[in-house]
């Protein structure tokens, strides 16, 4: 038991367990997460000094991440544009599901 418990995150019973999942690594989130900050903030300064008010572009697309489906990171949006909740309401405890819509 203690041989399976060590094993690495990409090791074949990590990948049949939890997926695409096992090969992100916390660096692999934290570099998706900046480069959807980067591209967001691109896209306000693009938004800001376009000079027309009516031909905005389209807002960036997050990088995808594994577990998420294409609702998910919809929601995660709309959360974050709600105050931190969907419902306007700020929660005490905070998901791993939270955390990963927040930081991509």
């Amino acid at each position: 038991m203690a041989l399976i418990k060590h094993l690495p995150q990409d090791s074949a019973l990590q990948r049949e367990l939890h997926g695409e999942a096992a090969g992100w690594s916390v660096t692999d989130h934290l570099l998706a997460a900046t480069v959807d900050h980067l591209a967001v903030s691109n896209w306000m300064f693009m938004c800001v000094n376009s000079g027309e008010d009516g031909d905005q572009p389209d807002p960036p697309k997050p990088v995808p991440r594994p577990g998420l489906r294409d609702g998910d990171e919809e929601e995660g949006t709309d959360a974050h544009e709600n105050g931190g909740s969907a419902g306007g309401e700020e929660s005490a405890t905070v998901s791993p599901q939270a955390l990963a819509r927040f930081f991509g």
